[in-house]
């Protein structure tokens, strides 16, 4: 299929948590990227990938955005419109774990939104809990370097994991995709760092071919995926880790980020020290 922006990006993601208690996990995993303009062509193309039916690997509407009522892409660029981010129709891709054998669970997706030119106008975060809540940051895109790599921050407004509070900041990280992506998220408190998580991934063809060997490579990965985010609550709990009050989800299911909100984000830094010990989780 030549010419398609959709892929498959495989690699590990890292989980580490570092305060009151110091937690790590480490797995492999894959994510898809999906060209909201090629996801028709791609089901029509591939046997083992479909759009809202059951199949191998399958992509759903519903699972994403407001639900179920239309498409996803005019869903997206309803949003850019109302933070007054012009996009004239240019491509939204968006970075997810596709259902397989018909479940899937994301906590993190996100959608670069590009201009019809290609220029890169804003970045989404769409975010899970396992409460059935759902919140999504869009955060305009205002500077990339020769690297590819994208900067962001952004309050947090949704409530996660039941171990840690809502006065958090997140700092994204993104190394755009190409022939490989990356996302690294650093959540900080009042006292610097608390969490860090990392994906680093390399690009991979969208093909049958792929598909099949990635579903043997990554079985069952959605199950696991929901599985595994309760068995790490289980350990945490067991190292004493107290629980915090879930609060009433936003009134707004979209936080459209502000440039005055990015700013004061900026001041907690990741430090140099909790850099390097990510990096050093990421090679083991």
């Amino acid at each position: 299929m030549p010419g398609i922006q959709s892929a498959l990006y495989t690699g590990r993601v890292m989980h580490q948590r570092l305060k009151p208690r110091r937690h790590r996990l480490c797995y492999r995993m894959f994510f898809m990227l999906l060209d909201l303009d090629e996801v028709d062509s791609l089901a029509a193309r591939l046997r083992l990938f479909s759009r809202n039916r059951f199949n191998l690997f399958g992509f759903v509407d519903g699972d994403y955005g407001d639900g179920p009522g239309g498409s996803l892409k005019a869903y997206v660029e309803s949003q850019l419109a109302m933070a007054g981010i012009e996009t004239d129709g240019g491509p939204v891709r968006l970075l997810s774990m596709p259902r397989m054998l018909g479940y899937a669970f994301n906590p993190l997706s996100v959608y670069f939104c590009h201009r019809r030119q290609g220029e890169l106008a804003a970045i989404l975060y769409e975010v899970n809990n396992t409460f059935g809540q759902r919140h999504t940051y869009l955060i305009p895109v205002e500077d990339c370097d020769r690297k590819g790599v994208v900067e962001q921050h952004c309050a947090k407004r949704l409530y996660v994991s039941p171990f840690i509070g809502m006065g958090m900041q997140y700092r994204f990280r993104v190394g755009l995709p190409g022939e490989a992506v990356s996302l690294h998220i650093t959540g900080s408190d009042g006292q610097g760092p608390l969490i860090v998580a990392n994906f680093s991934g390399k690009r991979r063809p969208l093909s049958d071919a792929t598909l099949a060997t990635t579903f043997l490579a990554y079985p069952f990965l959605t199950l696991k995926v929901i599985g595994g985010i309760h068995w790490e609550a289980l350990l945490l709990w067991l190292k004493g880790m107290r629980l915090h009050e879930r609060p009433h989800p936003p009134h707004q299911p979209v936080t459209h980020v502000a440039v005055e909100t990015r700013g004061k984000s900026e001041q907690i830094p990741l430090s140099t020290e909790i850099s390097a010990q990510v990096e050093s989780s990421m090679r083991r």
